[in-house]
């Protein structure tokens, strides 16, 4: 894994070019690698400055609005932390010099979309940035050979490796890299400490820290099932409300990533509770939820992907209808159910749901994806294929 730190992010293109001629919000999980990722972006002819808000110093400089005058490239850390970011970032671009760069990143979603005097509307491209998935992580991606149509086909797969480090250690560089349970399990502990005691500290008004760090000790053993908040509530004693906005907290603050029900045009079918996984699925404590959340992670990826680079609108949804039929995961492309894909630990597999709703949904592209590796199969009358996640995996992002 030493060559990870060698490895150009698959934002690393699409960000460079952006950054000519609009300012980038940069936004992703803690220690997903945005700050090692935006210092990468700076070319040697540049003068780099670095404020991170979380910093004494920085901060004290970023209020005051204090750095070397000659800087061309301009990162501003954690800046969503000061309430008044958006408006004093406003002011910052709109009175940069020419050709100076301006990216910004943050552990918390970026969202602009606010109403006010402090709009960004119009001066900024905005990007998620997600853990290595097995493409990215075996060096096959890249911005050449990605495909850019208004519906991709899915087909070349490759036998990538990579499927057992990613499944044990996750996709975040720093355990990834150290390819070590040990150090895996002391970094899984101080994230989750920070992410409950400092971030969600720093953006929120919370008081009850430590009912709130129980719902997230909770969730990793829930993930893969519809989730109750009510059952929630009770666990962690509070109403089933405060759960909920408690939930919101943390995907704003990407400790999780919702799955809805899709619904529309469907018989039967009803509004469910969401399915949540967590954007570090290494922990997940059971194989094959932790496998799910896997393949949910880089589904998600695939459709941030199109959405932040080429303006695709993607999203990613789980199937199920009264009867309790059910498949894991649908990718919905301009409101068209495109892709469905149903998750299983071994082979041979049943693919009477996937069929079902594929029939019901149109879905030509039909997939039951294996953690068991050498597998390759097609039905013939159904179209249904059936494929290791290795090789599966090596068709996304």
């Amino acid at each position: 894994m030493t060559n990870l730190l060698l490895k150009q992010r698959y934002l690393h293109h699409y960000i460079d070019a952006d950054l000519e001629e609009k300012m980038v919000l940069l936004d992703g999980p803690r220690q997903v690698g945005k700050t090692t990722l935006a210092k990468s972006m700076v070319r040697s002819s540049e003068k780099l400055v670095y404020l991170n808000y979380d910093n004494t110093t920085h901060r004290r400089q970023l209020l005051k609005m204090e750095w070397e005058g000659n800087a061309d490239f301009l990162v501003f850390d954690e800046l969503h932390k000061y309430p008044k970011w958006k408006s004093w970032l406003k002011g910052i671009w709109d009175t940069r010099k020419a050709g100076e760069k301006i990216l910004v990143t943050g552990s918390s979603r970026l969202d602009v979309y606010r109403r006010g005097g402090d709009s960004l509307m119009g001066r900024y491209h905005h990007y998620r940035l997600h853990p290595f998935s097995l493409r990215e992580l075996a060096g096959k991606f890249s911005k050449e050979n990605t495909q850019e149509t208004s519906l991709p086909l899915l087909n070349h797969p490759q036998d990538l490796s990579g499927m057992d480090d990613l499944m044990a250690l996750g996709g975040f560089p720093e355990p990834l890299l150290s390819g070590s349970q040990r150090a895996w399990r002391r970094w899984g502990k101080e994230r989750f400490e920070r992410v409950f005691r400092e971030d969600i500290r720093d953006t929120s008004s919370i008081k009850a820290l430590g009912q709130l760090e129980l719902l997230g000790q909770l969730l990793p053993s829930r993930v893969a099932s519809p989730l109750s908040m009510q059952s929630l509530s009770e666990d962690v004693d509070t109403s089933p409300k405060t759960v909920k906005e408690w939930i919101e907290l943390l995907r704003r603050n990407y400790y999780l990533f919702q799955v809805p029900p899709w619904h529309r045009r469907l018989e039967r079918a009803l509004k469910k509770e969401s399915k949540y996984y967590l954007w570090d699925w290494s922990q997940v404590p059971e194989k094959g939820p932790r496998f799910e959340n896997l393949i949910a992670s880089h589904l998600l990826k695939y459709c941030h992907y199109q959405e932040d680079v080429h303006a695709f609108n993607v999203k990613l949804y789980y199937v199920r209808d009264t009867a309790k039929r059910e498949v894991d995961f649908l990718v919905v492309w301009d409101d068209k159910p495109w892709l469905l894909v149903e998750c299983k630990s071994t082979v041979p597999a049943d693919a009477k749901n996937l069929n079902t709703f594929a029939e019901r949904l149109g879905v030509k592209h039909r997939f039951i994806v294996c953690l068991a590796s050498g597998i390759n199969l097609e039905d013939r009358i159904t179209g249904v294929r059936t494929m290791s996640a290795s090789l599966f995996l090596s068709m996304l992002v």
